[in-house]
């Protein structure tokens, strides 16, 4: 019979533990997914599994445990674990039973597909993991090209970024460029546009025309972008807002822009 992992002493359990800190993640290249729909989503990108945790008590699912047994019999490691030890070790409402340890991708610009019509979201500088996941996973719905993750900004593969994405992060590619003079090389180099979100800009999105590729380049929650930023953009554009806020979440501001620009694009 295979073994319960029982004990936090385990050293797979302290491992998932650690793997909750940035620090961990980037030492060992690895981070944890947590939930039913996103590890499917990994598994089915095509995104290296170094582990399946399952707590047998709690995973009921039946395709699931069919995949898990097809990831085992291909020699992906799948430790079981006690329901009462997974359940403080995975930070999830009602887990679903099913967790993964997962390699992560490190890449810059470069790895982007700049094709007609691509839109990319560039983020300076954010600090929120659920506004990033909540981010990508707009992306994904409208199909955009990417994220360009720009400076100190936060990590995609912490855990509430993860969980935001809602498994989003595995058909997104999410890139990261050490500041914004790289970024704006890279843009350069690939007649990628760059519209600067500004609350103080002349032109309104409705208005602004599109020619992509183009980049919503956003700033950080509590600044916004600096004014070296915003000049060197190719254009500032502004989301009109009434009433006494004077300004938008940034989830929120880049899926108005990214729906707009899916709009103009005339997908459906």
């Amino acid at each position: 019979m295979t073994d319960i992992i029982s004990s936090a002493a385990n050293p797979l359990a302290k491992r998932v533990k650690l793997l909750a800190n940035r620090k961990h993640r980037r030492r060992e290249g690895a981070f944890v997914v947590e939930g039913l729909q996103p590890v499917w989503a990994a598994v089915e990108a095509g995104w290296e599994v170094e582990t399946f945790l399952v707590a047998p008590g709690l995973l009921t699912h039946q395709p699931a445990l069919r995949m898990v047994e097809e990831q085992e019999r291909a020699g992906v490691a799948v430790a079981r674990f006690a329901t009462e030890l997974f359940q403080r070790l995975v930070d999830r409402d009602g887990p679903s039973g099913i967790a993964a340890v997962v390699r992560s991708r490190a890449g810059g610009p470069e790895s982007l597909d700049v094709r007609p019509g691509a839109v990319f979201v560039a983020l300076h500088r954010i600090a929120n993991p659920g506004n990033l996941g909540t981010i990508i996973r707009t992306v994904d719905a409208v199909g955009g090209a990417g994220v360009v993750l720009i400076g100190d900004t936060v990590d995609p593969y912490a855990p509430a970024a993860v969980k935001a994405s809602m498994g989003s992060l595995f058909a997104v590619d999410v890139v990261h460029t050490p500041g914004a003079p790289e970024f704006f090389a890279w843009a350069a180099a690939h007649g990628v546009e760059v519209l600067a979100t500004s609350g103080s800009a002349d032109e309104d999105h409705w208005s602004a025309a599109y020619e992509p590729p183009l980049a919503f380049l956003l700033g950080s929650e509590r600044e916004g972008l600096p004014a070296d930023l915003l000049d060197r953009a190719s254009r500032q554009v502004r989301i009109p807002m009434v009433g006494t806020v004077d300004s938008l979440n940034i989830g929120v501001a880049a899926s108005i822009m990214l729906y707009e620009a899916r709009r103009r694009s005339g997908s459906r």
